[in-house]
């Protein structure tokens, strides 16, 4: 079982050209069905059968696992079992049948406007980080961008004069403007901390880590779990989260 689980794997990388994280999803999920297969006394890939799979399933669900896990689980088995079909290993339809539970939709958290005041004034103005941090939390709460397009913001996509950002999608550009609170934190951030940050004057991201470089997904959640802890949010906090609390126009100028 597991020789084809790790072939199967090595196609994901090599010919389907998916990510580490994905590749490592499916891995996982392969390797806790073998486990399972192997209690049933099925060592072998060519011993699968719908059956066990929808055994499988029901060992999920008996086990707690909530409904997005067991469906991702269900999409692993299906595709597996889809590369052994094609390898004449198991019967093309042998998966077909798995039904995935359904996954509630839930409206998002939100935080209330005391709670999101609380956490912009957390950064200072004393240093550098704190007006690049000032800045990310005003520009994300005003455009309810997400993360990964806050971060890969270049200088030419931050229009101060008109107040407008432009972030890069797959199909198209989108210009989004921003509100007269993060303009200022963005102007502040510009001229008197991007520069200070700066180890190489070519560099073309917008908001830059202490090393002069681009920040990243990770750097960005850290600083935001810690403004979040100096000013005693208790509640869960996610940048989703954050993305989807009140717009800054109704909160007061605070300068």
């Amino acid at each position: 079982m597991e020789e084809h689980i790790r072939a199967f794997i090595g196609y994901l990388k090599d010919v389907k050209g998916m990510s580490g994280n994905t590749v490592l999803s499916y891995q996982r999920d392969l390797y806790k069905l073998a486990e399972f297969l192997r209690g049933q006394s099925i060592m072998e890939a060519g011993d699968i059968t719908a059956l066990s799979l929808h055994e499988y399933v029901r060992f999920l669900e008996a086990g707690g696992f909530k409904a997005a896990t067991i469906s991702r689980n269900i999409a692993s088995v299906r595709a597996f079992c889809h590369y052994l079909a094609g390898e004449g290993i198991v019967n093309a339809a042998v998966a077909d049948n798995l039904k995935a539970p359904r996954v509630e939709k839930r409206a998002p958290d939100v935080l209330n406007e005391k709670v999101v005041e609380r956490l912009l004034e957390q950064p200072g103005r004393d240093k550098p980080i704190h007006l690049r941090d000032r800045a990310m939390l005003e520009l994300l709460y005003s455009t309810k961008i997400r993360v990964s397009e806050l971060i890969a913001l270049n200088m030419q996509d931050v229009n101060m004069e008109m107040s407008y950002i432009i972030c890069h999608d797959i199909k198209k550009d989108r210009a989004i403007p921003f509100g007269e609170r993060a303009g200022k934190a963005l102007e502040e951030y510009v001229e008197n901390a991007r520069g200070k940050l700066l180890k190489d004057e070519k560099e073309q991201a917008f908001f830059v880590n202490c090393s002069g470089s681009g920040m990243s997904r990770q750097g960005f959640w850290k600083l935001l779990k810690n403004y979040a802890r100096a000013a005693q949010i208790t509640n869960e906090i996610t940048p989703q989260i954050f993305r989807y609390s009140v717009t800054d126009s109704v909160l007061p100028d605070r300068r």
